[in-house]
């Protein structure tokens, strides 16, 4: 961040709070299902509501899959790790305490990498420590209700803290992405930021150049997509920069991001914030882990992103290019694979991932993990269009249907008449029509200008709805133009 004349110039330093729901199927402390969507307050109990003389029981289940990702993040594992109460009164958290890790987290020390090659860089983890997560208030409009939801309280969470070595909005979009690509291939949870089952709290300060003495931080919360994460990050560093150039202090604070309005406002002081009064939870005690389990955690690790990307282009002979974007997702890795698995030509399969699949991804909205098209319905439109039964463009229209409703796809086509058209003196009557309706370009044809011919495909293919094949159109286009 650079300042014309005199200004001083300043650098950003980022550190990521994390907080990660894992997919276990029942609660960090008792046996609640753990389950997303359900109506407000059905899956909760006495333990989960906080309710006197109730003891928690820890998930085994937790316990594994916060080692296993702190192994997949190069993390080194705490061999005795405890739990410990984390003491403040707020609405959401039915037991005026939450159970988290203060002094003995499950994991630290690790590392994930951004970018390729000579360019990655290491992004140091400073702890992963496992918590149980509060409930959810509901506020109305008008300020006057506040609703709450305790389903949530109780859900395991992991929280995956970094060091400040991340230095704008894009290296820290990398680092979730890259993040929550290795949560997903363990399928350790969804990441759903939408959903509130990846949350992220961005610490940022700024500095001089040059200088090795951080800056006083804020803290920004409310942060539910990418987007916001980039537009919080660019403006906190813009506000932090004009307070700087006008001579005034930065409050170490916690700040709230306003998506719609595009700004933040402070929240809470940190220096006037409550002594949480952490003390060892009396009714857990230690768990120690020991090498044999870690052992076996490590051993039931899946086949990650780069072992698999390496065994795409070795099994399925796909280039190294399409190996690499496929497999930037497990959900379309698995995808392409169960699909190649049905007899499909594997560099069909990844022509139609990489272009209409990753397009509609894009212009749906869609996560790779909300695609509902089976890989038997996508093979067999895959097929269908091999074989000439449908055109390109009806492939391509059914496929938009049936990427998020698994629609079969042969079923439908016949139903709407959609077979490629076979009937040669309906498709000539139809060329011969667009002919008589574009004198201009059948003229510019034959004047030698082939883009003219190119126009007539298209004004033909778009009578026919997309139902004839184009090389049988431009045959007889040609035919009757130089007749």
């Amino acid at each position: 961040m650079k300042d014309n004349g005199t200004k001083k110039e300043y650098e950003t330093v980022i550190g990521l709070e994390v907080h990660v729901e894992l997919s276990t199927r029942t609660k960090i402390f008792c046996g609640c299902a753990a389950t997303f969507g359900a109506t407000p307050n059905t899956l909760v109990c006495p333990v989960c509501l906080g309710m006197p003389g109730t003891l928690p029981v820890l998930n085994r289940r937790v316990v594994e899959l916060a080692m296993a990702v702190g192994l997949a993040l190069n993390c080194d594992v705490t061999r005795t790790t405890r739990f410990d109460r984390k003491n403040y009164f707020y609405p959401d958290n039915p037991q005026n305490y939450q159970i988290s890790q203060l002094y003995l987290p499950i994991c630290r020390n690790g590392w994930l990498g951004i970018g390729e090659g000579d360019d990655e860089r290491k992004i140091r983890i400073h702890e992963l420590h496992a918590e149980e997560d509060a409930g959810k208030l509901t506020h109305d409009e008008e300020g006057k209700e506040t609703l709450v939801d305790y389903n949530r309280a109780g859900i395991p969470l992991i929280e995956i803290v970094t060091e400040p070595d991340l230095k704008n909005a894009g290296e820290v979009i990398s680092f979730l992405e890259k993040l929550r690509m290795v949560i997903g291939y363990l399928e350790a949870s969804d990441c759903k930021l939408q959903e509130g089952s990846m949350r992220v709290d961005v610490n940022l300060s700024l500095r001089e150049v040059g200088s090795e003495q951080l800056g006083t931080r804020t803290e920004m919360k409310n942060l539910n997509s990418f987007r916001a994460i980039t537009r919080a990050i660019d403006a906190e560093a813009k506000r932090q920069k004009e307070l700087l150039d006008a001579g005034k202090e930065i409050l170490q604070e916690t700040r709230r991001w306003d998506d719609q309005k595009g700004v933040s406002y402070s929240m809470r002081s940190k220096e006037d914030a409550q002594d949480y009064r952490y003390f060892p939870d009396p009714d857990l005690p230690p768990v120690v882990i020991s090498e044999e389990w870690i052992q076996a955690v490590r051993e039931a690790l899946p086949e990650m992103r780069e072992e698999r990307k390496e065994r795409f282009v070795r099994e399925y002979g796909i280039p190294a290019y399409d190996a690499g974007v496929i497999t930037q997702s497990v959900h379309l890795a698995r995808w392409f694979e169960q699909t190649a698995a049905l007899g499909i030509m594997p560099k069909k399969v990844s022509n139609w991932i990489m272009g209409e699949g990753l397009r509609l991804l894009r212009e749906k909205e869609m996560d790779p993990e909300d695609v509902r098209l089976s890989p038997e319905h996508f093979a067999a439109l895959i097929r269908m269009n091999e074989e000439n039964e449908i055109t390109n463009a009806i492939a391509k229209e059914v496929f938009a249907k049936a990427i998020d409703t698994d629609l079969d796809p042969e079923s439908y086509v016949k139903a709407n008449g959609l077979m490629t058209m076979r009937d040669d003196s309906l498709l000539r009557e139809t060329v011969k029509r667009v002919i008589a309706e574009n004198e201009k370009s059948v003229a510019d044809y034959k004047n030698g200008k082939e883009k003219a011919l190119g126009y007539l495909v298209g004004q033909t293919m778009k009578a026919v709805r997309g139902q004839a094949l184009p090389a049988a159109v431009t045959a007889m286009l040609k035919e009757e133009l130089n007749a």
